[in-house]
């Protein structure tokens, strides 16, 4: 009997039905839990007790109509605690411990907000299924303040203790003064983070987006930096001849129209004994590889619904979140990058950090 004969398996479907039913909760959680995080309302859960409504609303300075509603997803979705006699709500400390600002640098919630960004561009991305071509970044509400949010865990929570020591004797440099790039800067807080820990070395960054830029440049000021500067720049056209001691991009190759380009510019960038330093996402280059993946199908989500389709809008390749440890590796070496050491850090369970020198 082959595949296409096999016979009906009704409990099979039964299963895969109510598994269905879960994740439209599951889906339904993760927007509120998003919610509860940009409002403030879940890190007021966390500054009391057993609290009614409206003491959860008046802690956060938020309406108690809204608040008794979004408890109600909470509660019905096992997150919240709720006590019939007295109508009274409590997060438990252990869920706290994931879900708030108590969680430090791994803090879940921010993850959430992925999800309304992506849901965001349902309509266009419908219209690219049947037509071809993508969806600009122009698109995409929001997007660079939550990837913002999201790389303050895994960039700048470990940029101190984890991701500059991964580079031999790049703290010594630092310190001692050399010249900086990054690029794909977003918002500029990586960046921004480098240059006050080493004063003595000059940064720039670089973005193709004018809003990320404009917010970099106004987050430097406002923290009287002059060791930094900030640039509208389409890294695939970037043309500098050995000027940089340090090109860093974070979470920022895949993305690109024209990946393969901009590693040839950034190799062209450096000066020699140069480092690059790439933090890519943890994945294979193979969907068989990734099938267990503890976030798999959230990075193939990520790569439909604004990696993939961000190149693709600028007529690009197309790479996608997963274009994986293989094929990066490879196209490293083809930009001519001699030396290559990959690395997994403790801090980030969701990236791979390539150190490239010249």
């Amino acid at each position: 009997m082959s595949v296409m004969q096999k016979q009906f398996d009704a409990s099979r479907a039964e299963a895969f039905g109510g598994r269905m039913v879960g994740i439209v909760n599951d889906a339904s959680l993760a927007l509120m839990i998003s919610l509860g995080h940009r409002t403030g309302a879940l890190e007021a859960l966390t500054q009391l007790d057993w609290a009614t409504t409206h003491e959860i609303a008046e802690q956060g300075g938020l309406n108690e109509r809204y608040v008794r509603e979004w408890l109600g997803a909470m509660v019905t979705g096992g997150v919240v605690e709720f006590d019939r006699e007295t109508n009274r709500y409590h997060l438990p400390a252990e869920h706290a411990a994931v879900i708030t600002s108590k969680a430090g640098a791994h803090n879940v919630a921010t993850v959430m907000q992925f999800i309304p960004v992506m849901g965001g561009v349902e309509t266009p991305l419908v219209d690219a299924f049947r037509n071809g071509g993508g969806v600009p970044y122009s698109e995409f509400e929001r997007f660079h303040p939550v990837m913002a949010d999201f790389s303050d865990q895994t960039v700048l929570a470990g940029l101190k203790d984890s991701i500059i020591p991964a580079v031999d004797g790049l703290h010594e440099r630092l310190s001692a003064g050399i010249n900086c790039v990054d690029i794909g800067c977003g918002s500029g807080h990586a960046a921004i983070r480098m240059a006050e820990m080493y004063p003595n070395s000059t940064f720039a960054g670089y973005d193709f987006e004018a809003p990320a830029v404009e917010a970099a440049i106004e987050l430097a000021r406002s923290k009287g930096l002059t060791n930094i500067s900030f640039k509208v720049q389409d890294i695939a056209a970037w043309d500098e001849l050995a000027k940089f001691d340090l090109v860093t991009a974070f979470d920022v190759i895949h993305d690109q129209a024209d990946p393969a380009r901009v590693l040839k510019n950034v190799r062209r960038a450096l000066k020699d004994g140069g480092v690059y330093l790439m933090q890519d996402i943890k994945a294979c280059s193979h969907l068989h590889d990734n099938k267990d993946h503890f976030v798999g199908t959230f990075l193939y989500t990520v790569s439909t619904t604004h990696c993939m389709t961000v190149s693709l809008a600028n007529g690009g390749a197309g790479l996608g979140t997963c274009w994986g440890r293989e094929l990066a590796e490879r196209m490293v070496g083809e930009a001519g990058f001699s030396t290559l050491e990959t690395k997994e850090l403790a801090h980030d369970p969701f990236n791979y950090y390539y150190i490239m020198n010249v």
